[in-house]
């Protein structure tokens, strides 16, 4: 059993057997699932080479984080959602639309909607890094050697 579902097995019984349902249905029609696709993003990671990336779950959905903080997240089989800067997700959203996305639930958050099937591996390991910068404690970016990610700008609120 994987961490991520080590953490998720805590939810009720009824949710963990329709989810294992609808996982195994999946496995048989050959369809994308959520473990295929943390499996990926989780091989992107280690080709890195990053230190302290680990995974964990967010929103009950498989994740990685460095000490604590949230790189990604597995949305659903179809999507990850990565952090960023709000001048970064703009920018990729601009110049890569069959890749980067987001939803109106992201709007004005710093995290950006990635297509599993559009995104290639290096594409994977490119949004880890980046991620990584953005929420890895300072000192271990020093010992990376690693420049300091943009600064973290407050979205504008709407009245």
């Amino acid at each position: 059993m994987t961490p991520w579902k080590k953490i998720a097995a805590r939810s009720s019984a009824g949710r963990k057997r329709a989810k294992s349902a609808q996982r195994s249905d999946a496995r048989r029609k050959g369809a994308p699932t959520i473990d295929r696709a943390f499996a990926r993003v989780v091989k992107a990671a280690k080709a890195t080479k990053l230190p302290e990336i680990e995974q964990s779950t967010s929103h009950r959905t498989p994740a990685l984080a460095v000490r604590g903080k949230s790189l990604m997240r597995v949305k659903d089989a179809d999507t990850y959602v990565f952090r960023c800067t709000m001048e970064e997700k703009q920018f990729l959203m601009e110049a890569e639309p069959s890749i980067y996305f987001e939803t109106d639930h992201y709007v004005g958050w710093p995290a950006v909607l990635v297509r599993v099937a559009a995104a290639s591996d290096a594409e994977l390991a490119h949004c880890v890094r980046r991620a990584w910068r953005l929420q890895a404690p300072k000192k271990l970016r020093a010992e990376q050697q690693m420049p300091p990610a943009p600064a973290k700008r407050q979205s504008a609120k709407q009245p």
